[in-house]
């Protein structure tokens, strides 16, 4: 177990070694420490792993962390690994530190991380061994995911809601969208945040609560942090030396990198904004004609087929292959499902979140923040789902 600073070997993870080589290189990233894949808690040289890492959060001052994988084939080129192991934030003190490592390490062995290695053509086998990242939770304001350019020319695409930024790599809510071009043009279309994630500091873990009305539809990020957003994500990919998807977080005036991965599929454009609108209107996806709905473009692709509803895990079963799963929103937990459908549909949720980079690493169609749709379509419904344009059309 070292210093995150000095976390150069393949015992560190993917992870890992991108953040160690970023804040080598002077950018924002926030302290913490790593445990080796190779570490178990057991006795090691006279001194166990435990009391290294007790040591090691005295060090940081005994703060909230976040307790993160750095998988040895996480966060490559190649399979992103977007929230397929566990993260724990807003925990503190040896004991619940200890036990969110061991999750983190437990979720190796997962049946979503077993179809996703098998997926991308690797072994369904379980990770062997699991490096895992502790480091200060930015008790963030705002904050979200950025996508870095993947040619010149192309703009910096930019989420954001109120909060720590699980909502919105998590897909629970419908964030703020941004583009920043080359030349430091800005478009908006504003989500609706009506839900707020943050740290308890009464006891460890983090709390959900709903935003107060007059900010669920207030722009989460002046232009200014968006241009500043911007050049820091052109500083990460010189560093990194290619396109990044960057988990950011902003506390007082300063922003953080929180996690940063390569991308590893082309993003759709956003929609195109009307004039007569604005570029601050609310995102109130929903029947743009009487028989076509309207969403943000998750994921390249067209596919006609039937509706299937899914409510929840209960419900899997009941998917037929090719069918197109219509749900309020994806977490990590219905992975397995995106073997089988033929494109996804959800009610909330952004192109930058975890389940938008799986449904474009697996070759399906996804169309996200789609107002209602559960209560829009019904499970037999043909629909034609084109991901790259964000519509959903009834046959």
């Amino acid at each position: 177990m070292r210093i995150l600073a000095d976390a150069r070997e393949v015992l560190y993870g993917g992870k890992a070694r991108s953040l160690a080589r970023l804040l080598r290189a002077g950018l924002p990233v926030p302290d913490g420490f790593v445990v080796q894949a190779d570490c178990s808690f057991a006795s090691q040289g006279g001194e166990t792993v435990r009391e290294r890492i007790d040591q090691e959060l005295s060090r940081l001052g005994d703060p909230a962390v976040a307790v993160r994988s750095s998988a040895a084939d996480e966060d490559t080129a190649g399979a992103s690994g977007a929230g397929m192991y566990d993260t724990v934030l807003g925990v503190r003190g040896i004991d619940d530190v200890c036990a969110a490592i061991a999750s983190c390490r437990r979720s190796a062995d997962s049946a979503r991380v077993r179809d996703y290695r098998r997926r991308g053509g690797r072994s369904g086998d379980p990770v062997t061994g699991m490096a895992v990242l502790v480091q200060v939770l930015v008790e963030a304001e705002v904050s979200g995911v950025m996508f870095t350019p993947l040619s010149v020319g192309e703009p910096t695409r930019i989420e954001s809601s109120w909060g720590l930024g699980s909502s919105v790599v998590n897909g629970e809510l419908t964030p703020d969208a941004f583009e920043v071009g080359p030349s430091g043009a800005i478009t908006a279309a504003i989500g609706v945040k009506d839900v707020r994630t943050d740290a308890v500091e009464e006891h460890n873990g983090t709390k959900t609560s709903v935003v107060a009305e007059e900010l669920q539809t207030r722009r989460t990020l002046d232009d200014e942090t968006l241009r500043s957003l911007k050049s820091l994500g052109v500083r990460a990919s010189a560093v990194l030396g290619g396109p990044l998807d960057i988990e950011w977080a902003i506390a007082g005036d300063e922003i953080w990198i929180i996690q940063s991965r390569p991308v590893t599929a082309p993003l759709p454009a956003m929609p195109a904004i009307d004039p007569a609108i604005g570029s601050d209107s609310v995102s109130n996806s929903g029947l743009t004609q009487e028989k076509t709905l309207d969403g943000t473009p998750g994921s390249h692709g067209v596919v006609t087929a039937p509706a299937r509803i899914v409510s929840g895990l209960s419900a899997f079963s009941d998917v037929k292959p090719g069918e197109v799963v219509i749900c309020s929103f994806t977490d990590p937990s219905w992975t397995p499902l995106f073997t089988i459908a033929g494109g996804v549909v959800t009610e909330v949720g952004g192109a930058l979140s975890h389940a938008a980079i799986v449904a474009r690493e697996y070759g399906i169609p996804a169309v996200l923040g789609v107002t209602s749709a559960r209560a829009r379509l019904a499970n037999g419904d043909l629909i034609t789902i084109d991901g790259t344009a964000g519509t959903i059309t009834m046959h």
